[in-house]
Formats: structure tokens, sequence, C-alpha cells
């Protein structure tokens, strides 16, 4: 943070890009407390610019952003007077505790009537499956007029804020962060390459309007928790000796809807520079290893403060598709001309790619998985021991310590962290 501080006024300019594709699955009340979160970072306004790609193309989506940004002239202003953290309105309101500062009590009633009023208009909406009469007081409702379908459309691109306007302002009288709305291109006979050509789009388009040296890339299930996150990323960029290398900074992933006892296994924040590779469902991975192999560094910067959470998936069908879509997509670039196995050779170290191979062989891993789970019982079924006494004495008594221990600590590792990983990796390889 000290580079930080020498460096105040030359920060660069960042641009957000906020992801959604399907207003069912990742509700509009979702997707505009990770926008909010994100407007309302400790970070100077005029520098700060988001971008929400819907690549589901939602009037309702759109309707939602636009409540949005009226409600950002009251809540920004209320985080940076109460240092406010986290500053996603959903978030923020369920943490509160009871007790809340006298100075503060008036303001929080009406910033909270304000969301709970825009909430209430969203979900009606979003319950009616139309807009209501504010459709008319809008022109950007307007570009649904000739909306084919969500696979058919042309691009709907409006700026909602535009910051470089002095009359975009809060109501303190502020300058507002520009917030742009994007929902892409798209034609049945052209293939659209997922979230990569969703980010490929927010790359020109962001060039023209803010073009900010940096991108920070958030899903819209991922509001950021931490205020300071920008700066903190930024502290590795403009790092005078080594910043030069950094090509990209990573966040872990952190989600708030799990426990210790989750039994799905659910525990790319990237800021970067470059476009992202297509013909991979896992574009995030092999993008990283293909500026990793052009010889520039990455971060992982894990700060006390969780930077983002999200919500995991919570169910076991919900868990095995998003786990077979990356199998097979890590797969896919072991088999490609990607693989780190030859790409990466002579251009990164031994040790990374040994770490990416790790990932790209999760899927073959289950012929080893499938010979564990079928040898074993066919043994059994035949009498034939696999072990001796002496090992199986040794085995269950240090099972039944671990359990014990593990059971102090208020959770069940060994049934959760064990049986699901297999049941994913075969589940895969048979799809």
């Amino acid at each position: 943070m000290t580079t930080m501080m020498r460096f105040e006024n030359d920060l660069p300019g960042v641009d957000i890009f906020v992801c959604t594709a399907d207003p069912v699955i990742e509700p509009p009340m979702m997707v505009i407390n990770t926008v909010l979160s994100v407007m309302a970072y400790d970070y100077p306004p005029e520098k700060l610019s988001i971008y929400l790609s819907d690549d589901g193309g939602s009037d309702l989506t759109f309707y939602a952003l636009l409540e949005a940004s009226h409600f950002c002239k009251y809540w920004i202003p209320y985080c940076n007077k109460f240092k406010v953290e986290p500053r996603s309105p959903a978030a923020y309101f369920i943490s509160l505790s009871d007790q809340v500062d006298a100075n503060q009590a008036e303001d929080l009633v009406i910033i909270k009537r304000l969301y709970e009023d825009m909430t209430n208009r969203i979900e009606t909406a979003s319950k009616l499956g139309r807009i209501p009469e504010v459709r008319t007081q809008h022109d950007g409702f307007s570009q649904w007029d000739s909306f084919s379908s969500r696979r058919d459309h042309d691009t709907i691109l409006q700026v909602l804020i535009d910051g470089s306007d002095p009359s975009a302002t809060d109501i303190e009288g502020c300058v507002l962060p520009t917030l742009v709305y994007l929902a892409r291109e798209k034609r049945p006979q052209h293939f659209h390459n997922f979230k990569a050509g969703a980010m490929n789009a927010l790359i020109r388009v962001s060039s023209k309007i803010s073009n900010g040296q940096i991108i920070l890339n958030v899903d819209c299930d991922m509001y950021s928790n931490n205020s300071q996150s920008v700066r903190d990323a930024l502290c590795f960029f403009m790092d005078e000796e080594k910043g030069h290398e950094i090509a990209y900074v990573q966040f872990p992933q952190n989600f708030e809807n799990v426990t210790k006892n989750e039994i799905y296994s659910s525990s790319l924040r990237v800021l970067s520079q470059t476009g992202l590779k297509y013909g991979c469902p896992v574009e995030d991975v092999i993008t990283g290893l293909s500026i990793q192999c052009q010889g520039w560094k990455s971060v992982y910067f894990n700060p006390k403060r969780k930077g983002f959470l999200g919500v995991a998936a919570t169910t076991l069908p919900q868990t095995l598709v998003q786990h077979k879509r990356w199998s097979e997509g890590d797969f896919q670039i072991l088999l490609s001309k990607y693989s780190p196995a030859w790409y990466g050779l002579g251009r990164i170290s031994l040790g990374l790619q040994m770490g990416y191979c790790t990932y790209c062989l999760w899927a073959p891993n289950c012929l080893a998985t499938l010979c564990y789970s079928i040898i074993p019982s066919l043994c059994l079924l035949r009498g034939i021991p696999l072990v001796s006494k002496g090992e199986l004495h040794a085995y269950q008594t240090r099972t039944h310590k671990n359990f014990s221990e593990s059971s102090d600590e208020g959770h069940v590792p060994p049934f959760n962290s064990q049986s699901l990983p297999k049941q994913e990796i075969n589940q895969n390889w048979f799809k």
C-alpha cells in the first residue's frame, strides 16, 4: 500500500467486466449487487468503468442495471461516508449487527428503504416477465423492439452513466464511475465462443469508451468483499522492481454458502491486459497458460479479508455439470497444441508444467479410479486378501484417529473429501 500512496495521482484507469448469461440462473438482483459492490470501490471514480456483459440479452437484466444506476447515487456516498464493508448491499444488510451508531442510524434507514423499494420493483418485473411503464421512459428499451431471440439479435449497447459527463454525479455532487450495458451481437450461423467471446467483445467496446490500462474480470455471482481489492492488486503492477513482469493477479475463489461439511468440495479473478483464447470450455486456464508461456509472471494474492465472495453449486447435478465442463476443458487442453506437456516445454518451469498437467489429467484419472473401485470388490468376492492383517489394523487405527479428530472440530471430511471427487471423475469420463 506504500507504493499506492506514492502513486496516488498517477493511478491507472481500471475497466471492470461483469459477465452474466441467463437471468433465470443468475437473477438480476444478484447481478446488480455484484455491480454495485465494484462501483463502490475505494478508487477514484473518474478512473473506474464498469461493463456488464449480458449474453442472455435480457431486458429484465437491463432494467435491473438501470435501477442500479439510480440507486448508486445514494449507495456510493453512504459507503464512503461510513467506510462500509462489504459493499454489496444485500451482503451488507445481512451482516449488520443490531447495534448501529446513532450518527449512522438515520442514513441506514433511508438507504435500506431505497434498496428494498428497488428490490421490489425488480422482483415484480421478473415475476411478471415484462418491464413496467418505465420502458417508455428510456430509449435503451427500444433496442429490444427488433429483438428476435437471445441467440439472434443485433448488438445492444447502452452507456447508463457517462463518467466524463460533469452532470453524472451522486447526491453529494461527486463524480460517478462509468456504467455500460452490452449484449453482443449473436447469429445462429456463427459460434459465439461462450464467455471468451463475451470478454473479447468487452475488450473491444471498452477500448473505445474508457480504454483502461487494467482489466478486472468478475463473475456476476462473485461480489467484491473488500473495497481495497483494486488497490491491492495494483501494488503488484506498480512495483518498481517486478511490476513490469506481472501479467495478471489472481484472487482465490471464496464462497459464502459453504460450510466445513460442504459435500460438493466447492472450497479466475483476473486482472489482465490480453484477449482470451477460443476453442476451449475453460478459457481462463488456456489463456493463463498462453500468457505465462510468453514470459509473463502471475501473482496469486490471498489477503486476510477475502477479496471476493460468491455462490457455489449446492446440489449434486449442478456440481457434476460444472465439474464435467472443467474436466472436459482441461483434457481438451492436454490434447491441443497448447498442451503444457509440449507447448510449455522450455517456456515455463517444470514445476508449473506439472501443475497444469495435474488438472489436464483429471478426467483420464478415472481409469485408475475404476480399477481402485472394481479390483478390491472382485478380490473380496473371491476371498483374496489385498493387504496383510497387520497393515489392515494399522490403517483402521489411523482412520479412526483421523475421524475422531475431525469430529472434534465439527466436520467429517473422510466421506466429503474423498467420495465426491471419485463420483465426479467417473461421471465425467462416462459423459
